[in-house]
């Protein structure tokens, strides 16, 4: 298209901005026509993409970081063909596909945006992918807003695109100098944007965002540039092209008043198309895939920690699964996904403590058809969470593994216990959360993971225990193991999971000695949650006594609870957790000041059997 002909495609993006959000009666219009030449510049010269397949493996990527601006992303598939007036017309309604926030309910959708900070973090994990993973030549354009750049989220991943030249990865920030109350931190100072960048080596390219000829030039440089991302900064001014808005405070968020007279400001409605440059033919990568994993096996009676059990596990799926990649935050020898660091180097990304960018290049990569297990401390999980909700949101398949959990942990004390994680992971729509407590367990579960749906995480701990179960037994995700007991004279029952399993089962053992009989049941998957074996060892003994090395709020107890919250027959329970804030102690000693160990377990059983509240 001719320069004339771009300029005519962007005033046609921003009346269809204003009309869309006029319909809905919300929305940010002014937000989006800032980016109006910035969109029809990068849709009509310089994106490759066939919208009749998003999946074509040489489609470059584009992620509109500043969410809130749909209006101008919808208006940009309007005039790509990809939808027509009638659906933009629904924008924002009940069951349209055009919601306020992009989701990957559209097909050219690839992840949810919305929260702001996390385009980028995201795009370096699918520049990522492109460079060391399909190793192909499609690229990733990130629309990003000025305010946003004050996240440090949008930091990690400057340094982490720039530490692996990824020349594939292009940063549009359109800077239009107003946030939601007012001016941002640096208004129109490009050089405050650049000035930093440039020391993060970036390759920076500064432009008026409304001289056409110079946008496609700043596209043009970028995409030219090699062994640097590409930063263009663009000048801009919010509701660009109607005076009553134009570059003026209070206006953010809110359809204009006047919609009629704004477009015919801007020349009237428009109907132009645009013919989209298709990509290259491209192979993508073949992932070999074994017809069954060699999971690594352990004895009844060895001593082996978990996080081990998972490292290992990951190698031999890695050896079995070409598609599966593993990131870690500068701990995978206390994760353990140094095992397959060594044995895979070609598909670990070491992300160093940087978790939200951890989280995000998992998000990034799974875009592209990879099966990504990302691992860290549980405890710094928390500091991604936002990320994690947000992969939801996204329908992003990913795992997530959290090592180092509870209290057993010992000397390091509260700042490296994770006791929150469960309640956290818990929460998230749609997710997967195990907590085994053996070795073949962990491997067992490790493997099942690479094939459920959306969010999984996999709690694991520090120190060795025993195992338990044979190499043969297997553990379906929403199912228990039943330990101890189980016969008619059980008096209660232990519900536990990970660490505290062995602590339930030496309680057992106590119980027994005291002529009081207990059954113990592993419930290693915390959601879903076994409730018919639960609802059977309440039926059976009356009483069930949670033990969990996590705080009791959201964690296992509340998982149990949970399971008799739609009318069933409620039994007794009593919740053993985390109840205090632990110092620096050795492990044994954590979990007795914290009342989740063996002897602790007995003691408020036997006061329970005193007390008459379990059934004979």
């Amino acid at each position: 298209m001719h320069h004339e002909e771009l300029t005519a495609l962007a005033q046609q993006l921003r009346v269809d901005a204003i009309r869309a959000s006029a319909a809905a009666g919300s929305g940010h219009p002014t937000s989006s026509m800032s980016a109006a030449e910035l969109g029809a510049v990068l849709l009509a010269h310089h994106l490759r993409y066939d919208f009749d397949r998003p999946e074509h493996p040489g489609n470059d990527r584009f992620v509109l970081s500043k969410g809130h601006a749909t209006p101008l992303l919808y208006a940009m598939y309007r005039a790509a063909g990809a939808i027509d007036d009638d659906e933009l017309a629904q924008y924002r309604t009940l069951g349209s596909r055009l919601e306020g926030h992009p989701t990957p309910r559209l097909p050219w959708v690839d992840v949810a945006t919305g929260s702001l900070g996390q385009g980028l973090p995201v795009g370096v994990g699918m520049a990522l992918a492109g460079k060391r993973l399909d190793r192909l030549p499609y690229r990733v354009y990130v629309l990003s807003g000025d305010s946003e750049m004050a996240e440090g989220s949008v930091w990690e991943a400057v340094e982490h695109a720039a530490y692996h030249h990824l020349d594939n990865l292009t940063l549009i920030v359109d800077v239009n100098r107003l946030g939601q109350r007012g001016p941002t931190r640096h208004g129109h100072d490009l050089g405050a944007y650049a000035r930093r960048l440039h020391a993060f080596g970036w390759h920076v390219v500064e432009a008026d965002g409304h001289d056409i000829e110079a946008v496609d030039r700043a596209y043009a440089e970028a995409r030219s540039t090699v062994r640097q991302p590409t930063a263009i900064l663009a000048t801009t001014r919010k509701g660009r092209g109607v005076a009553a808005v134009e570059d003026l405070e209070g206006f953010h968020g809110k359809p204009l008043k006047d919609p009629e007279a704004a477009v015919a400001e801007l020349g009237g409605a428009r109907s132009g198309h645009v013919s989209v440059q298709r990509p290259p033919d491209v192979t993508p990568p073949r992932h070999a895939r074994a017809a069954a994993v060699e999971l690594p096996r352990y004895d009844v009676g060895d001593t082996v920690a978990t996080r081990t059990a998972y490292g290992h596990a990951l190698e031999a799926l890695g050896s079995a699964r070409g598609d599966v990649v593993a990131l870690d935050a500068e701990v995978s020898d206390s994760t353990r996904t140094e095992f397959f660091a060594k044995a895979h180097p070609d598909r670990y990304f070491e992300c160093y403590i940087a978790e939200q960018q951890l989280v995000a290049a998992a998000v990034g990569m799974q875009t592209r058809g990879y099966v990504p297990y990302a691992s860290t401390f549980a405890a710094f999980l928390t500091r991604a969470h936002d990320f994690i909700r947000m992969a939801a949101v996204s329908r992003a398949g990913i795992n997530l593994i959290g090592s180092h959990a509870g209290v057993a942990i010992g000397q390091d004390g509260p700042s490296q216990m994770a006791l929150e994680d469960l309640a956290m992971l818990r929460a998230v729509h749609g997710s997967t959360v195990l907590y085994p407590c053996d070795a073949n367990q962990t491997a067992k579960l490790v493997a099942a993971m690479a094939d459920l749906p959306g969010i999984r995480y996999l709690r694991t701990s520090r120190g060795d225990m025993p195992v338990i179960y044979g190499p043969d037994e297997e553990f379906p995700v929403g199912g228990s193991k039943l330990v101890r007991g189980g016969g008619d004279d059980d008096r209660a029952t232990l519900v536990a999971a990970g660490v505290t399993v062995h602590e339930a089962v030496k309680a057992a053992d106590l119980l027994a000695e005291h002529g009081i009989p207990v059954r113990v049941v592993d419930l290693y998957s915390v959601k879903p949650v076994d409730t018919a074996a639960l609802e059977a060892a309440a039926a059976a003994t009356g009483c069930l006594v949670t033990v969990e090395d996590h705080h009791p709020e959201g964690g296992l107890g509340d998982a149990v609870a949970e399971a008799f919250g739609d009318g069933r027959p409620t039994p007794r329970l009593v919740r053993l957790g985390v109840r205090n804030m632990p110092g620096s102690a050795g492990p044994e000693e954590q979990l007795h000041a914290a009342g989740i160990d063996a002897e602790s377990i007995a003691a408020a059983v036997k006061l329970m059997v005193e007390q008459g509240v379990t059934t004979p």
